[in-house]
């Protein structure tokens, strides 16, 4: 069972992957540091947003020392259109710290040095080692949570717990690629409350009883 799983998964992966050729991070960035700082600010944010928040923001803030730079009150106001933003100024700047002193104002390629960073949880360190590092790695968000479930693949919303069901489910070299086409499909077709089944890809693939045609 667990065997024939896994080959459904992987076809699955790969229509989606035909599907949308198109799909990719959507987070705009050059480095890891740019898209850790983008990461953290996406955190119940859109991404459309963050973008137009950090296009200027990197110009001015190129590395961990100049975050630490400017003084916390008016960096605030610099973000002050993306959700949370006084507690993600604090950690980011509390992040831009630990990195000057500890790795040498790098982003460590290493997810358990990554998550010891404040506000960085296993989402934001895998987001970045996948797509800013090219390690594998599966950055699990609310999209990632919702469109293997719906596909019986898993039945947890925890994402650590759905982590490890995608780790176990799909071969290493495929985690990125599925991670992308997977938030893709929830993104744009697979939603949480009116799912378009009709223009659904894999729509003979799903049994899930949120299924509208």
């Amino acid at each position: 069972m667990a065997n024939d799983l896994q080959q459904k998964a992987l076809e699955i992966v790969e229509k989606l992957d035909a599907a949308y050729p198109e799909a990719h991070q959507e987070l705009r960035f050059s480095n890891a540091f740019e898209l850790l700082i983008a990461t953290i600010l996406a955190a119940q944010c859109t991404d459309v947003k963050v973008n137009q928040v950090t296009a200027e923001l990197f110009k001015k803030y190129p590395s961990p020392q100049s975050f630490l730079e400017v003084d916390e009150e008016a960096f605030q106001q610099e973000i002050r259109s993306i959700t949370f933003y006084r507690n993600k100024a604090k950690g980011i700047k509390k992040s831009c710290q630990m990195l000057v002193d500890e790795h040498a104002g790098k982003v460590p390629a290493d997810a358990e040095a990554l998550v010891k960073l404040p506000y960085v949880g296993r989402k934001t360190a895998n987001v970045v080692l996948a797509n800013a590092m090219g390690i594998p790695a599966i950055g699990v968000d609310t999209h990632t949570l919702r469109v293997p479930n719906r596909l019986g693949w898993v039945d947890s919303k925890d994402p650590d717990k759905v982590e490890a069901a995608l780790r176990e489910l799909l071969p290493r070299e495929k985690w990125h690629r599925a991670n992308i086409v997977i938030q893709w499909h929830g993104r744009y077709v697979c939603k949480s409350r009116k799912p378009k089944c009709s223009e659904c890809a894999i729509a003979d693939r799903c049994t899930s009883e949120d299924k509208n045609i």
